[in-house]
C-alpha cells in the first residue's frame, strides 16, 4: 500500500499534475474516508484530543515529510527514494536522545554512521549521478522520524482513528489555497485512477499497520517493511522503466542492514522499534 502511494505520486507528476495538489488529494480523499467511516459512530469524539499542540505538530512532521518525498519522486526513481527511506529508524535512533533522553550505546552509534555511508553509496554526491532531490529525501527520512517519535508520545492518549483525522485534516486545511489555486485534472483514464488511488492506498496503508500492531508488538513487525524494497523495485522496474543501478545494490543493503542491527539491538534492550517504513 505505502508503494502505491509513491506509484501514484510519481505518476501524477509525469501527468502534469502540481506536487501541493498531489499532497493534498492524498489527504484530502485520506480525510473523506476517516471521516465516513468514524464520525457517525463516534461523533465529537473523533476529534477530542488530550494533546492538540503534539497532534499539530506531528502532522507537520508527516506534511513535511509528504511535500518533500512527492517532490522527489519526480525526480529520483522509487528505488532511490525508497532506500534512502529506511534511513528513518537510524535518524529515530539518534533523535531519540534529545528528544526522549534515551541512552544510545557506541554499538548503535556505530550502526547510524554505517548506514550513512551506505546512503553516500547510492546518491554519490559530488559526481554527476548526484541529484539535489536526494536531500529532499533526507529531509523526508528526518520528518518521518520526528513524526514516529511524537506518535510515540500520543500512545495511549488517543485513538488511531483521531490520529488519522488529526493528520489528513491540517494537512487539507494548509495545502487547499495553494492546491486550489493551481488545480489541474486528469486527462486520461489512467491517471484518474491513480488521482483516487493515492488517498485509498494512504488509508489502507494506515488501517493495516494499526490492525497488525493488535496481533504483534512492533519489534516484531518491524522487520517485514524492508520487504517494501521489492515492491518500489517492481514499481520502479516495471511502470516506470527505472530499473535499480548496480551502485543501489551495494548502498541499499548497508542501509537495511544497519536499520535491522538497530532493531535486533533495541529489541535485545527492549526498547520501542522505529519501524523503517515512513508514514505518508
Amino acid at each position: 500500500m505505502f508503494t502505491g502511494i509513491d506509484t501514484s505520486a510519481k505518476w501524477l507528476g509525469l501527468a502534469a499534475i502540481p506536487a501541493l495538489q498531489i499532497v493534498f488529494l492524498r489527504y484530502a480523499i485520506h480525510l473523506g474516508i476517516v471521516t465516513a467511516i468514524y464520525l457517525p459512530g463516534r461523533g465529537l469524539d473523533l476529534v477530542r484530543t488530550g494533546q492538540i499542540k503534539t497532534q499539530v505538530l506531528r502532522a507537520c512532521a508527516l506534511l513535511v515529510a509528504s511535500v518533500c518525498n512527492f517532490t522527489a519522486v519526480q525526480y529520483l526513481p522509487l528505488t532511490v527514494t525508497g532506500s534512502i527511506h529506511f534511513t528513518m529508524p537510524l535518524i529515530v535512533c539518534a533523535l531519540s536522545v534529545p528528544l526522549l533522553g534515551e541512552p544510545v550505546g557506541w554499538r548503535r552509534w556505530t550502526a547510524i554512521v554505517v548506514g550513512f555511508i551506505g546512503v553516500l553509496i547510492i546518491v554519490r554526491p559530488g559526481t554527476d549521478a548526484f541529484h539535489p532531490a536526494s536531500l529532499l529525501v533526507l529531509t523526508a527520512a528526518a520528518s518521518s522520524a520526528l513524526y514516529f517519535l511524537l506518535t510515540r508520545r500520543l500512545a495511549g492518549v488517543d485513538s488511531a482513528a483521531t490520529q488519522q483525522f488529526y493528520v489528513a485534516i491540517f494537512a487539507v486545511i494548509a495545502l487547499a489555497p495553494f492546491a486550489l489555486s493551481d488545480w489541474a485534472w486528469p486527462t486520461r483514464p489512467i491517471d484518474w485512477a491513480f488521482f483516487f488511488g493515492i488517498g485509498l492506498f494512504g488509508y489502507v496503508g494506515h488501517q493495516l499497520s494499526v490492525l497488525a500492531h493488535g496481533f504483534a508488538p512492533a519489534a516484531v513487525i518491524a522487520p517485514f517493511a524492508y520487504l517494501q524494497i521489492i515492491f518500489m523495485t517492481a514499481s520502479s522496474w516495471l511502470i516506470f522503466n527505472e530499473p535499480p543501478d548496480v551502485w543501489l545494490y551495494v548502498g541499499a543493503p548497508i542501509v537495511i542492514a544497519s536499520g535491522l542491527y538497530i532493531w535486533l539491538r533495541e529489541r535485545h534492550l527492549a526498547k520501542p522499534v522505529a519501524e523503517p517504513v515512513y508514514r505518508r
